[in-house]
């Protein structure tokens, strides 16, 4: 099925609070297409970033709003992880989950100090 038919489809069901769950061919296609859509339109983002952050005070507000979505997904995934337990799915789903909670707080931890960091160089005068 073609990427823009799926996706108005998604988009209808979404309109209902419905998600679509994929067979393997089918994940496997769609992970295939986000990566090359998540690339694409990062293809010009070094440049950009290059451009724009030009101390570490320009680069606190893209680490801080990415942190706070992450921070957000990975409580979503929370949610995720406990209905998947309550539910007894698959040992494996549920440890894949569990990794991706557990990965999920460390990258928001990193990116906390990323920004923390930031300010400090910056207050320090360096």
């Amino acid at each position: 099925m073609p990427f823009t038919c799926r996706s108005l489809m998604d988009a209808a069901a979404a309109c209902f609070g419905w998600r679509r769950a994929y067979g393997n061919t089918e994940v496997d296609q769609l992970l295939t297409e986000q990566s090359e859509t998540a690339y694409t339109a990062a293809a010009d983002h070094a440049a950009l970033a290059t451009a724009k952050n030009t101390d570490a005070l320009a680069v606190q507000p893209g680490v801080l709003d990415a942190r706070g979505r992450i921070l957000a997904d990975v409580l979503y995934l929370e949610g995720v992880l406990a209905g998947a337990r309550n539910r007894g799915l698959p040992s494996e789903v549920v440890e894949r989950l569990e990794d991706v909670v557990v990965h999920g707080h460390e990258l928001t931890v990193l990116l906390a100090e990323t920004v923390r960091s930031t300010a400090a160089h910056v207050s320090s005068g360096h």
